[in-house]
């Protein structure tokens, strides 16, 4: 039976772990805003520019040409931004995990 020591101690480490968990989640979902305020920014810019582009073309051969680059290089950006947040979440995943993995590892020893 434990005694009032050792379910004090776990309660503490509980706790521990708690705000541990909530400081790294914290810590990845401002990741998250930034790197998704950022990809915003980047695609408005890149739009805003090939609207320029579209404007300023002579012939609709080059603003085919134009629309058809953007829509590529639009797509390959999406794909490596979605890989890019797709880590970041897996990443939030395993570090708000962590300390409970160490905490059960602990009462597992006790036990």
């Amino acid at each position: 039976m434990m005694n009032f020591d050792s379910s004090s101690k776990l309660g503490k480490e509980a706790m521990d772990s708690m705000l541990t968990t909530v400081s790294s989640m914290t810590k990845g979902f401002q990741q998250i805003a930034a790197e998704a305020t950022d990809y915003s920014k980047k695609a408005f810019e890149d739009s805003s520019a090939v609207v320029e582009k579209l404007v300023a073309a002579k012939s609709l051969d080059k603003a085919i040409e134009i629309q058809t680059d953007f829509a590529k290089s639009s797509y390959e950006g999406f794909v490596a931004q979605a890989t890019k947040m797709s880590e970041i979440y897996a990443d939030l995943a395993k570090q708000a995990y962590k300390p409970f993995e160490e905490a059960a590892a602990k009462v597992g020893t006790h036990a």
